[in-house]
């Protein structure tokens, strides 16, 4: 009896080393497995797209099929046991190199995601800022217009604005693709807010226009006339003068504005349309014009909050993207008639002159 007994858990010992060992050869296979280097896809890369609500099962048989994990069940398992069965996100992933288990979730638990970049340049419009993210391919250009249109994300600043006019900032931004229109559009804005807060705000002088709207509509016609940043403040301090002295801004980026808000913009601003009646016109309604007319940069900002102190009250284009300043109206037409009616003459001159050489 004593002897069976013995026997008995002898093999039952056995039976446990065996089992024993079989758990931890199966334990230093799967780690094993887990910490090799992997790479089952052809070509330079992998791309995967994981869409919002997908499971992580079905996240993981998706890497596996794009050729970036070998065993997604092993990996499933270790996602539970090893990373605490933590959530993995949604968007587009690129692999272009061997990985680990844990790299390659490390990459979705953080939403390491693919992002594509835009550059909104300085002095668009919000329509023209609208048609940048859809070309961009972030987007429908109507639901970017429609976010746009939406001025709740400035009132606290803006209590008169309609839209987000003059508040979408100009810079490069990277999105994720698939990132919702609205959601572009509040970046935007949130970047000119920081901005205003941190560089604008602290700027303001004496002779900036006493309201958040007032500045930003003055920094974008300087952003419109300017071509250098030396002469941003410089123009500023122009317009401040005018509207000091009750001189109308006589701005034709204001003129352009109105056209274009009336669909009648072709390019070419003739002298009938100086005359045109409408509330963004300079030229007939004296002082800013009703709100900013395009998305001012930060040079322009800052120019409009703090507007130089300076004698001239007219500026006239070089052509070259500087301007020659005066301070009398005799000086100014001078200056128009070097540099808008002689210079053209000269330069027409001598452009048909090149086309007559042989």
């Amino acid at each position: 009896m004593k002897r069976s007994l013995k026997r008995a858990l002898g093999c039952l010992a056995l039976l446990v080393l065996i089992a024993l060992t079989a758990v931890g050869a199966a334990a230093w296979w799967g780690l094993s497995e887990l910490r090799a280097p992997y790479r089952g896809f052809a070509g330079d890369e992998a791309r995967v797209v994981v869409e919002p609500g997908t499971g992580s099962t079905r996240i993981l048989h998706q890497l596996h099929e794009a050729g970036v994990i070998e065993r997604p069940e092993l990996a499933r398992l270790w996602l539970i046991y090893g990373r605490s069965d933590a959530s993995l996100r949604a968007g587009e992933y690129r692999f272009t190199s061997a990985a680990t288990v844990d790299q390659v979730l490390d990459k979705l638990i953080a939403g390491e995601v693919v992002t594509y970049p835009v550059t909104v340049i300085e002095g668009l419009t919000l329509e023209e800022t609208a048609d940048v993210l859809a070309a961009a391919g972030l987007g429908e250009r109507d639901a970017f217009l429609s976010a746009m249109a939406d001025a709740s994300a400035i009132a606290d600043l803006d209590p008169r604005a309609e839209s987000l006019e003059g508040y979408l900032f100009p810079s490069t931004y990277r999105f994720a693709g698939g990132t919702p229109e609205a959601e572009i559009v509040a970046a935007l804005v949130r970047t000119f807010r920081d901005h205003w807060d941190e560089r604008v705000a602290p700027r303001l002088g004496r002779r900036a226009p006493p309201t958040v709207r007032g500045v930003v509509a003055l920094a974008s016609l300087v952003e419109k006339e300017a071509g250098v940043d030396a002469e941003r403040p410089i123009i500023a301090g122009v317009y401040a003068n005018r509207l000091e002295r009750g001189i109308a801004l006589y701005a034709d980026p204001t003129v352009i504005y109105a056209l274009k808000q009336l669909g009648r913009w072709d390019g070419n601003l003739r002298r009938p349309d100086l005359r045109l009646d409408h509330p963004y016109n300079t030229y007939v309604h004296p002082g800013l014009p009703p709100g900013p007319i395009c998305s001012p940069g930060l040079a322009s900002l800052l120019a409009a909050a703090a507007p130089a102190e300076v004698p001239y009250i007219y500026f006239v284009s070089r052509n070259d993207g500087t301007h020659v300043f005066a301070e009398t109206l005799a000086e100014h037409n001078r200056n128009v008639a070097e540099w808008q009616k002689r210079y053209w003459r000269r330069r027409w001159a001598e452009e048909r002159k090149g086309q007559k050489e042989p």
